[in-house]
């Protein structure tokens, strides 16, 4: 098989970054291609790299070498012996040579069959000259770049690890280390545990989530190779492995992608052991994930690859989305694994969990949820905990608006004092009123209708009157309880009463009225909240 070598392929990646040259890289110099090279064999290698430029006439060459050299020579010493010929490539192949560079002139005016066939047998790139070419000029270039590339990557090296380490020293969270790493390898990057479940990305957002779309299986496809660009190092220490860093589809040479990989793990094991974060990488991937969820800003359809990659069930599922107040997020954690109940947990604020169900569409979806809220009350310490959920979801683009319902209904019984008395998994007409506004508080008219209602009031800032009202409301307009609950006689509770009265300009006696002011002040309260 015989190749011309036309216009050299453009490398990939920028040169100074590269510790080696490929033989295609070689071939494709000035100096080089002014000897009019042509490929005879071995076609298909032409991406091995070049470590050093040997230039050799003797037969038994191969002794001499030690792995990657391009070998130059004008075969003076094979003409004319078809057996040494033949030897001579088998012993570039036995040495790991990375390609064979034959001059023509007086000792093989035409590529010589022997060695064609032989270097196309065992796979070693042969290129021959067409015209005479100084063979010094070739090896100082290549020695020259080599030297640089060996320098630069000694660069990046130190570069990168300077970096990352002023990270951690700062205190930097464990995306930015990512986004750093990302930064120099111009790939996505991704963590992930043993398990193959995706713990944190970085890189462009689209080419990440090209790679997460079928994640599980493209990545344990992708075994130990890294001919196709997946780059990985082991995460772990002390004998103990417990993740992996990944460069996914890394475009410059193995060797340079190695290096930014090794670095990367060197800095993330330093990460994890100085306990950089209050929680694991596997509780802010899973926050990291929900709170995207939750707040909306991302379309839901772009978050599904990272949600299926991080080992939730999204095919022909069931959505149960909660959020539970007062609750341990290990606990909760652990609760789910106990129910052997697929889903996610991530803390969304203090005190605040949501927890994303991912069920069997033949199952019964209210009564796995409300068998986890029960299994959770009967924890320790769990025994205040307020678990509310939004419907069912069987259509992923619903997730968010389900997690902001449950919000919604956790943010209403929050300051309720017969929480207890609530049923296992709280929803939205368990709220009735209160949670109707939790829904609505966004809304400008609502919000414009609260304001016009409670003017008098909250003008004059007078807190102490707003909680009266507050407590009056209620407590159903129980004067008595009112007056107890606040510590203050009746004859006093009767004139705060008018005062409110004057100021709203309402009649608290009118069952109207007093609604009016009620769906008011819960508007004003959610907003507040």
């Amino acid at each position: 098989m015989t190749t011309s070598l036309g216009t050299p392929r453009t490398p990939r990646t920028l040169d100074a970054l590269e510790p080696a040259l490929s033989v295609r890289q070689v071939l494709g110099l000035e100096r080089v291609l002014a000897g009019e090279p042509e490929v005879v064999a071995g076609a298909s290698q032409l991406d091995r790299l070049v470590r050093w430029v040997h230039v050799a006439e003797a037969a038994d060459v191969g002794v001499m070498l030690t792995g990657g050299e391009m070998v130059l020579t004008t075969g003076v010493l094979l003409a004319g012996d078809e057996a040494a010929q033949a030897e001579y490539i088998q012993s570039l192949h036995r040495a790991e040579a990375s390609a064979v560079v034959l001059g023509l002139g007086r000792a093989f005016p035409a590529p010589p069959d022997v060695m064609r066939r032989a270097a196309e047998r065992c796979g070693l790139p042969m290129v021959v000259l067409h015209r005479p070419f100084p063979f010094a000029e070739l090896t100082e270039e290549v020695q020259s770049r080599l030297v640089q590339r060996k320098f630069a990557a000694v660069s990046l090296s130190e570069a990168v690890r300077t970096a990352l380490t002023g990270l951690i020293t700062g205190g930097a969270p464990l995306q930015s280390l990512l986004d750093e790493v990302a930064s120099h390898s111009a790939c996505p990057v991704v963590v992930t545990n043993l398990a193959h479940r995706v713990l944190a990305t970085a890189g462009e957002r689209s080419a990440v989530d090209d790679v997460l779309r079928d994640w599980e299986r493209i990545s344990r496809q992708a075994g130990g190779s890294e001919g196709d660009g997946w780059i990985r190092a082991e995460l772990g220490g002390r004998g103990e492995r417990w993740g992996q860093i990944m460069l996914c589809g890394y475009r410059g040479d193995t060797a340079t992608g190695r290096l930014l990989a090794d670095r990367a793990a060197e800095a993330l094991v330093l990460h994890r052991m100085l306990g950089g974060s209050a929680h694991t990488w596997e509780e802010q991937s899973a926050q990291s994930l929900m709170t995207d969820l939750a707040s909306g800003v991302v379309p839901a359809r772009q978050l599904l690859p990272r949600a299926r990659a991080a080992g939730l069930p999204v095919n022909r599922r069931t959505f149960v989305p909660m959020v539970v107040r007062d609750g341990d997020t290990a606990q909760l954690d652990r609760v789910l694994r106990l129910l052997g109940l697929p889903g996610l947990v991530a803390e969304l604020a203090d005190g605040v969990t949501a927890v994303l169900l991912s069920l069997p569409r033949d199952q019964d979806a209210d009564a796995l949820a409300a068998h986890f809220a029960n299994r959770l009350r009967t924890e320790s310490g769990a025994l205040k905990a307020v678990v509310a959920a939004a419907g069912q979801r069987t259509v992923w683009d619903d997730v968010p608006a389900g997690l902001r319902e449950a919000q919604h209904v956790a943010d209403a019984v929050a300051d309720s004092s017969d929480a207890l008395e609530l049923p296992a998994v709280v929803r939205l007409k368990d709220v009735h009123l209160r949670g109707l506004i939790r829904l609505l508080r966004d809304d400008p008219q609502v919000q414009s209708f609260a304001e016009r209602e409670l003017d008098g009031l909250l003008c004059a800032a007078d807190e102490d009157l707003l909680a009266v009202l507050r407590t009056y409301l209620a407590t159903g307009r129980n004067k008595s309880r009112t007056a107890q609950l606040h510590h203050v006689s009746r004859p006093a509770l009767y004139r705060r009463l008018e005062a409110i009265e004057g100021r709203l300009g309402v009649d608290l006696d009118d069952f109207e009225q007093a609604a009016s002011v009620h769906i008011a002040l819960l508007a004003h309260d959610a907003q507040q909240g």
